[in-house]
């Protein structure tokens, strides 16, 4: 079901994305010692630690929304390790829901950014998790030389390398979830 954000008000908006992380949330994270939001909240706090500005924030906090909108139907596994292509799903649904394209292309980039690192320094290969190297399988393995250079002409390249970067970073277990609240209310800054 395609969703056009501008037919629904931006609070129905809003709960629609943060209902995804209160139901599903709190599911196995494909393999990795933490939950799928205990990942992406530590993604958000690793962003805004080094002072991100809100949308880098949402994006990192969003980056893999797309596993959770598996149970919205319709969508591949990857045998197990999350949701085949998640990040374009996860980019389109925060498209559709009138989130800013920055947001949602930052979500789109985080795979590419793993093929590129994995292309570009083989060493980055050897740091990523066991399920980490299981997707990248499904998700086109390794950039080859004309795909890194392309990746590297993107404007949010940098940043799209940063938000890899959290994305390993967030792995780590008992760390306290903040409250969405903080969330919510930068969504809410950005499509009111």
């Amino acid at each position: 079901m395609k969703i056009k954000g501008s037919e629904i008000s931006s609070a129905k908006r809003i709960d629609m994305v943060f209902d995804l992380y209160r139901k599903f949330g709190h599911g196995d994270y494909i393999g990795e010692p933490v939950s799928q939001i205990e990942h992406m909240s530590q993604s958000a706090q690793i962003a805004e630690e080094e002072g991100q500005e809100t949308e880098v924030i949402l994006a990192a906090f969003f980056h893999d929304i797309g596993n959770l909108c598996v149970n919205r139907g319709g969508f591949d596994s990857m045998n197990g390790y999350g949701t085949l292509s998640h990040e374009k799903i996860g980019a389109d649904f925060l498209r559709d829901l009138g989130f800013p394209e920055r947001i949602a292309k930052l979500v789109e980039n985080h795979v590419q950014a793993k093929r590129y690192l994995t292309y570009r320094y083989p060493e980055y290969f050897e740091k990523l998790s066991e399920a980490s190297r299981k997707t990248l399988e499904f998700q086109g393995g390794k950039m080859n030389e004309e795909e890194a250079r392309a990746f590297e002409t993107d404007p949010l390249f940098e940043l799209s390398l940063k938000m890899r970067t959290w994305d390993e970073m967030a792995k780590k277990e008992h760390v306290p979830l903040p409250d969405l609240e903080s969330y919510i209310r930068m969504a809410e800054q950005l499509i009111s």
